[in-house]
């Protein structure tokens, strides 16, 4: 009975996973790549202290691949915090993609 009691925790465990990640794709990036930077609360609480202000900045080139899940970017010295961020704060850039609240803006 115990047997048969793992096999089927492993199984809906197993069906639990797949219907997670199904709509999961994986993002990756390479040395050298641009991305933006998400600015979150807790990290930059000097950009987001209104929820008027930008959201992003960027591009920034990535410099070091840590591991899977984090990246070292060439960050300006001005933000004043770790260099080294998660990939679920890094969207990739392209050339139509703006994440300022206003498009018209010049710079940052």
């Amino acid at each position: 009975m115990h047997q048969q009691v793992k096999e089927t925790l492993e199984r809906r465990t197993q069906q639990y996973e797949t219907r997670a990640n199904k709509a999961k794709k994986r993002v990756a990036f390479d040395v050298g790549d641009w991305v933006w930077v998400h600015f979150r609360k807790e990290r930059f609480p000097a950009q987001r202290r209104s929820k008027l202000l930008q959201r992003g900045d960027g591009p920034f080139q990535i410099v070091e691949k840590v591991n899977d899940n984090d990246y070292k970017l060439d960050l300006p010295g001005e933000y004043n915090v770790s260099a080294t961020f998660n990939i679920c704060d890094l969207p990739p850039f392209s050339d139509s993609t703006d994440l300022r609240t206003n498009p018209s803006q010049e710079g940052g």
